[in-house]
């Protein structure tokens, strides 16, 4: 029977020693060698499991080990170790029988677990050492990119273009985890991070699905929407339906938003007269209420209605331009 090398990778993403039961057996069986020290190797010395840090001639080592002990065990870094894994994997391919080599997986990424990558790289380029531009920034200085982010995933999303979109919602992440770590730098009765922001959001998850959450009766979808917002409703304790609208959307989709409210709360109040307005601007802003109020009895966004058919022009005003010729 041939020897047994085991190569242990572990998640870098979960904390140190948080292992299978499969995994801690082997530990437990057979020596283990590891590259260099770092915070798995000391949860695992911990547990009272004898690690070897091998800085020259890795290979060799492991083999000896696994012939010594018929089985050893390697604990990899938090890179997987691969350079030494394609080694030992070549010599024992030249030397069949010789040992023979098994990946095993001590714990995985959960879910999510590159957005952990994605905070501590933010939390680098914020802190001393950093990135001097994301340190200079400040919530009011980059409220204008937060806008921009958000406009350019729309666009990709009008395009339907979901790799676009994809890259699109990584900048808006970059914007919300810039936010929250610039929050960490606040004075300490008003400072917050990036898991205040994750939890506040996983509070309002779970309140406002019931259906989900608390065992709740589904319903239609226009009944859950309903449920949805009486629950904001009463968290918020608002004294108007309109309270919470961004003000500063585009107007069309302010329009849209403050009549579907207001639609919403049977709030049955005639909407401006053009022909009663005492000059041309107050004539054209009735004007185009009325058409957002149209749009939305029938269906349509109105915001995204104009929007289809400025581009649509601006495509034609494109062909339409005289020919530069270049020489």
């Amino acid at each position: 029977m041939s020897a047994r090398i085991v190569l242990l990778v572990t998640s870098p993403r979960l904390p140190a020693g948080l292992l299978t039961a499969a995994a801690w057996d082997t530990l437990r069986s057979a020596p283990v060698l590891t590259g260099a020290e770092s915070a798995q190797v000391t949860a695992v010395r911990a547990a009272g499991v004898e690690v070897t840090v091998v800085s020259a001639g890795a290979g060799d080592a492991l083999l000896d080990a696994a012939a010594a002990h018929g089985t050893a065990v390697w604990l990899a870094g938090p890179t997987g170790d691969e350079t030494l894994a394609r080694e030992v994997g070549l010599r024992l391919a030249r030397q069949p029988g010789l040992a023979e080599l098994e990946l095993m997986y001590g714990s995985w990424d959960p879910p999510g677990a590159r957005l952990l990558d994605a905070v501590e790289v933010m939390d680098r380029l914020a802190s001393p050492g950093g990135d001097p531009w994301k340190r200079a920034q400040t919530h009011r200085s980059l409220a204008g990119f937060l806008i921009e982010e958000c406009y350019e995933a729309y666009d990709a999303i009008s395009d339907g273009d979901t790799d676009a979109l994809r890259e699109e919602l990584g900048d808006v992440l970059l914007q919300v985890l810039l936010h929250a770590r610039l929050a960490e730098n606040l004075p300490e009765d008003e400072r917050w991070s990036v898991d205040d922001v994750a939890g506040t959001l996983v509070d309002k998850m779970v309140r406002r699905n019931p259906h989900v959450f608390s065992g709740a009766q589904a319903g239609s979808l226009a009944e859950i929407e309903a449920n949805w917002e009486r629950i904001k409703q009463a968290e918020k304790a608002r004294a108007s339906v309109l309270d919470g609208i961004a003000l500063s959307q585009p107007a069309l989709a302010l329009a849209a938003k403050v009549l579907d409210r207001a639609g919403r709360a049977g709030l049955a109040v005639p909407l401006p007269s053009p022909d009663a307005q005492p000059d041309p601007e107050s004539r054209l802003g009735a004007t185009l209420l009325a058409l957002v109020a149209e749009a939305r009895n029938t269906g349509l966004d109105p915001e995204a209605a104009l929007r289809r058919a400025t581009l649509t022009h601006t495509t034609i005003l494109r062909t339409s331009e005289p020919r530069t010729s270049s020489s």
